[in-house]
């Protein structure tokens, strides 16, 4: 059994799919042979020597590496143009956004690899150690007032001198679950005076146990799905938040908005007139430009100043942290293969009736399996 880990193709990606301490453990513990593409984790920190005396091997040629895997570990779905030279009947596990790359996973499925989706990994306490959604979406968070920080023009902390006192800076949190709840934390550390929004009444206690004061807008009826997430507003639920939130962004020196549908594109929150009431020097971190954007002039990749308001839109805020992310991702793909695998064992047993499978199984046997996959791409029985 042959356990692979290319190189992330993304110009903008940092992280590497697991650490030496990662091929470590699976070495110690499987009878598999753990191969890393050379320079696989330079990035992140960690040096081909590092994997070499963890017990891992090094190779250079990535097609050879692809052809080789058993089991092929990634943080990015893969390239289309790869997927011919995948092995069959391989495993491949990774963040593969199913619900917006039919064409995609279908190729998976006809290769007849059996994909994995880390980010339909279910929200149960069994899970939770294997949850790469929640522990990437955590440091995003913290990774987010730190590039605020860096940013804006002000010192975070309250601070009396001699020459003066200094007002904390005020920051708004809009969305307030794994990456807000993190954003909250990271700015009160920092001395920040913080409000925090969120569509779920249920998160307020966790709000202001971190110290924040939450924002209560009356939207009628909202709540959150049996996983956790925000249900989707309607269009009048929309713009009676947008309407209401704008005087909280216009006091607030950084806004950080969080929220994003699970498979869906992210809510517009904050339009341009709402951009355009800010005061200049002010800061949007936009942690949802990657699905479309919270902000409407956030772009994917760059900051835009619009008026002397800055618009943080980086596709990979977790990569700001490259390590301590590929740590934790590293941690999470261990678990969940070492929970299938089980002593003495020449390979990992995924069952189809447990419920960690059913969750994150897209596609197995030259199929998609995925129930909710299968009824978005028309395939129900």
């Amino acid at each position: 059994m042959v356990i692979a880990v290319p190189k992330e193709h993304e110009s903008w990606e940092n992280r590497v799919a697991l650490t030496p301490e990662g091929a470590k453990k699976l070495v110690d513990s499987t009878s598999a042979r753990v191969l890393i593409e050379k320079s696989a984790g330079d990035t992140a920190g960690f040096s081909d020597q590092d994997y070499s005396a963890a017990g891992a091997e090094i190779m250079e040629n990535r097609q050879e590496l692809l052809q080789k895997a058993d089991i092929l570990l990634r943080l990015g779905k893969p390239p289309a143009g790869e997927i011919p030279q995948m092995k069959r009947d391989a495993f491949h596990i990774s963040f593969l956004d199913p619900y917006n790359e039919q064409e995609l996973v279908q190729s998976l499925a006809a290769r007849n690899i059996s994909a994995f989706s880390m980010e339909m990994i279910p929200r149960s306490t069994r899970a939770q150690k294997m949850d790469a959604l929640s522990s990437q979406a955590s440091l995003a968070g913290y990774a987010a007032v730190i590039e605020a920080a860096r940013e804006i023009k002000m010192a975070f902390p309250m601070m009396m001198t001699p020459a003066g006192t200094i007002s904390p800076v005020r920051v708004f949190v809009i969305g307030a679950g794994v990456a807000g709840l993190q954003a909250i934390a990271t700015a009160k550390r920092l001395g920040a005076r913080v409000e925090a929004y969120d569509t779920r009444p249920v998160v307020e206690e966790q709000v202001v146990s971190l110290g924040a004061k939450f924002v209560k807008i009356d939207l009628g009826e909202t709540g959150q799905t049996k996983d956790g997430y925000a249900r989707e507003l309607s269009p009048e639920q929309l713009e009676k938040q947008r309407e209401l939130m704008q005087q909280c962004c216009i006091a607030a020196d950084v806004v950080i908005t969080t929220a994003k549908l699970f498979g869906r594109k992210a809510p517009l929150l904050i339009p341009q007139a709402s951009i355009e009431a800010m005061r200049p020097g002010s800061v949007i971190v936009d942690m949802a430009v990657d699905t479309g954007g919270n902000a409407e002039l956030s772009r994917p990749g760059e900051t835009v100043n619009h008026k002397g308001v800055q618009i943080i839109g980086l596709q990979n805020f977790p990569g700001q942290v490259a390590k301590h992310a590929s740590q934790m991702y590293s941690n999470n793909l261990v678990n969940l293969l070492l929970e299938f695998w089980k002593d003495g064992d020449p390979k990992p047993v995924f069952d189809p009736a447990d419920e960690i499978i059913q969750g994150a199984l897209i596609t197995r046997d030259g199929a998609v399996v995925h129930p909710g996959i299968r009824k978005i791409y028309g395939l129900e029985d």
